[in-house]
């Protein structure tokens, strides 16, 4: 494993080439066993944005209404195309898909939220840009603190969740305990995808709303020239899950990272921050993130690149190196202060 200190507690890591050897001892790998989950707790749940109702779902080992412990909360994040229970608690025969599902067998109390325009929320006249998308995770704000009892927060964000992560972690470094962005875009530059989407402005720019169909649901998978990295089955069961919400989704996110990147300051994230890329996704460069991780000013940072993976690392045939570093970084034990 080739290992690079940048600062204290700094790591750049190739998942594939022993992954946390030694980062955090007593943890065993990541492995679902795609058995039903046992005793794990669900509940639905409703924050507010004005007259904006935003869903959110919640999952975790025991009933907290019935006396079950209290548990580090992570808060999920979705991106551009997809709604929150899509991305995060697919059902897949015969195979583990649900970050929800996984994380809460790891002992955390693990919610979701559908931003505005998305899933089961409100659907407005809004584009849902990444400034609504962190006015969403304002309000969620409240009925993570009603209901946890916490007021610090991990939060994981996937591609432009990883935008609206970070641009919450910048504004609200107060309530962020933790934060992994993965698939994240700081700059665009050299990005394959990103420069489709800047050819692409006009047509972004002309309504709130965008298509997106089953063709475009399954483009995902594909864009990045590698999709046998995904199982068809999988991608199958996605399109089945979201498009009962229909073939539009807001535009905003996608003019935002055409037009207005960078939209979070590095030098503004306080919290400790893990940073994940998968080896070949069209919607960064290994140049460009890295230009935002070494201006991060916390010491207890990470960078990892994930091998045979694409853009969407948590559909990935190889998902579970994506759990192994969360995992890890998220349990990580506090730093002595010298």
């Amino acid at each position: 494993m080739k290992q690079h200190s940048i600062a204290r507690r700094t790591l750049i890591k190739s998942a594939g080439l022993g992954i946390g050897a030694g980062l955090v001892s007593g943890l065993a790998p990541a492995q679902a066993d795609n058995a039903a989950p046992a005793n794990i707790w669900s509940h639905d749940y409703w924050a507010q944005k004005g007259d904006v109702k935003l869903y959110m779902f919640r999952k975790r080992l025991g009933d907290p209404s019935a006396g079950a412990a209290p548990l580090p909360v992570l808060l999920l994040v979705h991106g551009s195309s997809l709604s929150a229970l899509s991305s995060y608690d697919l059902a897949v025969p015969g195979a583990e898909y649900s970050l929800m599902d996984v994380f809460a067998r790891y002992g955390f109390d693990v919610w979701t939220m559908d931003h505005e325009g998305y899933g089961r929320s409100s659907l407005t006249s809004s584009n849902s840009d990444i400034a609504s998308g962190v006015a969403d995770l304002e309000a969620a704000m409240a009925v993570l603190e009603r209901e946890t009892g916490r007021s610090k927060f991990h939060i994981f964000g996937e591609s432009s969740g990883a935008i609206r992560a970070g641009a919450f972690a910048q504004s609200e470094p107060d309530r962020v305990d933790r934060l992994v962005l993965a698939a994240f875009t700081y700059k665009g530059e050299g990005a394959a995808e990103i420069a489709r989407r800047r050819d692409n402005l006009d047509s972004l720019r002309a309504a709130p709303r965008r298509k997106r169909d089953a063709a475009m649901i399954r483009s995902i998978f594909s864009r990045d020239g590698h999709p046998s990295i995904y199982d068809p089955a999988t991608v199958e069961a996605l399109v089945v899950a979201e498009m009962k919400f229909g073939d539009t989704i807001p535009a905003g996110t996608y003019v935002d990272m055409a037009a207005n990147l960078p939209l979070v300051d590095p030098t503004k994230v306080t919290s400790p921050v893990l940073m994940t890329r998968g080896q070949w996704d069209g919607n960064s460069t290994d140049v460009d993130l890295l230009d935002f991780f070494r201006q991060l000013p916390n010491g207890d940072r990470q960078y990892t690149i994930l091998p045979n993976t694409a853009h969407s690392q948590g559909f990935s045939k190889n998902r579970e190196l994506l759990w192994y570093a969360m995992k890890n970084f998220l349990a990580e034990p506090a730093p002595v202060a010298s």
